[in-house]
Parts: C-alpha cells; sequence; structure tokens
C-alpha cells in the first residue's frame, strides 16, 4: 500500500502546473466534452505508466542493488530541482488533430506525457518500490486527481491553486526520497 500512497501523493502534487495539466484544460476549453476527454487521459496514463514502471522494474534486474541505490536516490533529488522549473505547453503539443475528442485527446496526452516528470518519477518508483501494479494504479491515480478537476473545473480552479507552492511541497517530497533513498530506507528492497 505504501508504493501505491507514495506513487498518487507524488505524482498529483507533480502534476499541477504540468504541460499535461495545461493540456488538459486546453483539452477541455476546445471541445468542451469532460467525460471522453477524461476517459482519454485515463487510458493514455495506464499506458503511459504501465511502459515506464516496466522500465523501473527492469532496471532493478540489471543494476546492482548499491549502483541502484545511488541512481534513485540521484533521480529523486533531480526530481526535486526539475519540479520547481515551471513548465510550459509547446506550440506542437497544443496543436489538436481532427480524430475527434477521445483519440485526440488520447494521442496528444500520451506523446505530452513521453519524457515528462511523472514518466520519469513512474520509472523511478516502480524500481524503488518493486511495485508495478501498486505504482502504476497510484501514478495513475496521482494524474486523474491533478487533471480530471482541471478537465470538469478548468475556469473556476485555474486562478485558485498556488501552483509554486504545491511545486514547492512535491519538490521537498522527491528530496526527501532521494536522501532517505540515499542513506538506505530502501535497504528492505535489497539496495
Amino acid at each position: 500500500m505504501e508504493a501505491f500512497f507514495v506513487s498518487t501523493g507524488v505524482v498529483a502534487l507533480a502534476e499541477v502546473g504540468d504541460k499535461t495539466q495545461l493540456l488538459s484544460f486546453l483539452l477541455a476549453a476546445k471541445f468542451r466534452k469532460p467525460l471522453p476527454i477524461v476517459l482519454a487521459i485515463l487510458a493514455a496514463t495506464i499506458f503511459n505508466h504501465a511502459f515506464a514502471a516496466a522500465i523501473g522494474t527492469w532496471i532493478t534486474t540489471v543494476m546492482g542493488p548499491h549502483v541502484l541505490r545511488w541512481v534513485l536516490g540521484i533521480s529523486f533529488l533531480v526530481m526535486a530541482v526539475w519540479i520547481l522549473i515551471p513548465d510550459k505547453l509547446d506550440e506542437d503539443e497544443a496543436k489538436l488533430a481532427k480524430y475527434g475528442v477521445f483519440m485526440t485527446t488520447f494521442i496528444t496526452f500520451f506523446l505530452a506525457e513521453m519524457g515528462d516528470k511523472t514518466q520519469i518519477a513512474t520509472v523511478a518508483l516502480a524500481a524503488q518500490f518493486h511495485s508495478f501494479f501498486a505504482v502504476v494504479a497510484g501514478t495513475t491515480c496521482g494524474m486523474m486527481l491533478a487533471n480530471a478537476p482541471a478537465v470538469y473545473c478548468g475556469d473556476r480552479l485555474a486562478g485558485r491553486i498556488p501552483v509554486t507552492l504545491v511545486h514547492r511541497i512535491a519538490a521537498v517530497i522527491f528530496a526527501a526520497l532521494g536522501v532517505m533513498t540515499l542513506l538506505g530506507a530502501g535497504s528492505r528492497f535489497g539496495f
């Protein structure tokens, strides 16, 4: 359960103000059909984060425990810094294809998430916790906690969320995970 709750919390906080949340606002404003948008975000996230968690799980089979501890610890610390850098939606990602609401959302959201903070975090969390399903479920839940309200209530929420404060909290969590990993908190996992 720890893997699920940590993954949910970290990704939900990291996603606030992220380019994929900005994309959620954009898609909601363009299509004004929240249900297919939210369902497409869910589907894209499951595919994307399952791929990322598979890589994270695989990494644990090719790296020794001590190397893995350092790689994960440093990765979490890098994520702590990266989360403090504001995201902007690229113009290419904002261009919407003519495939209908669901497919346009699925494709643009999946592509925007490639190499994004939350995808990299999913790789690291899967390697840290050795729990593919709990991490995928948690990171997906975190994405939905951040993006579903953006789709349904975007106009009302956009100016009220203290994005800088949320990013700072997420950075502290990532930094704590990094320090704890470097100090051996993951020793129960063999590293």
